[in-house]
């Protein structure tokens, strides 16, 4: 186990010092690429072209890479972990980007305050988008099994013990209602058939 956190904790901090590192060589490689392109019209696939092209320091990226800086970045790190977008590079990501800011913000709030969704929208909202942004940035498609799971995890951590009131059972008295009204029904009709019965026995 000691072994496993200080794995974990020495890629978490590889991935933010990777980050960091390429936050102060970017802006001016790219400004330079930039100016060197031809006066033409950008659409969305010579934006993907020329971001996967952009040389970071010795080497370039060999694969297709979201257009913001932040995108650069995190391609960046996955090519140098992983040799490309992979999947393992995506839960490397969702760990120390996503999951670590969500887990941080609900154990801020009290066990019991978590089943109440006013407290907790935020940072459920800011989860989702975190992945979707990791996912965009590696042109892989989402949501995909692994967010999928992600999401699993964190309800069967957080939310297992929330009473869902879709599947609760309504208040006894409603139950009493219901089973009492077609009781009392039966002896009402079984009533009016036969006075039914009796006065056409007797017009006939």
């Amino acid at each position: 186990m000691t072994a496993t956190r200080f794995s974990l904790m020495f890629s978490g901090c590889f991935v933010t010092l990777l980050i960091w590192a390429g936050c102060t060589t970017v802006d001016g490689l790219v400004d330079e690429q930039l100016a060197a392109q031809p006066a033409t019209t950008i659409g969305y696939h010579s934006i993907e072209t020329m971001t996967a092209n952009t040389t970071f320091g010795e080497s370039a990226l060999p694969f297709a890479c979201g257009n913001s800086h932040h995108c650069v970045e995190i391609c960046k790190a996955c090519n140098y972990m992983f040799g490309g977008p992979t999947m393992e590079c995506l839960s490397v990501l969702l760990g120390h980007l996503c999951l670590n800011k969500f887990e941080t913000a609900m154990t801020s709030l009290n066990s019991t305050d978590w089943c109440t969704w006013g407290n907790v929208r935020g940072f459920y909202s800011d989860l989702s988008l975190c992945t979707e942004e990791m996912s965009d940035c590696l042109f892989i498609p989402w949501p995909n099994p692994l967010v999928e799971d992600t999401f699993v995890n964190i309800h069967s951590k957080f939310f297992k013990d929330c009473p869902t009131e879709e599947l609760s059972d309504p208040p006894p008295v409603i139950v009493f209602a219901l089973v009492i009204t077609p009781i009392c029904l039966i002896p009402v009709m079984v009533s009016l058939v036969v006075l039914k019965t009796k006065n056409g026995d007797g017009s006939s």
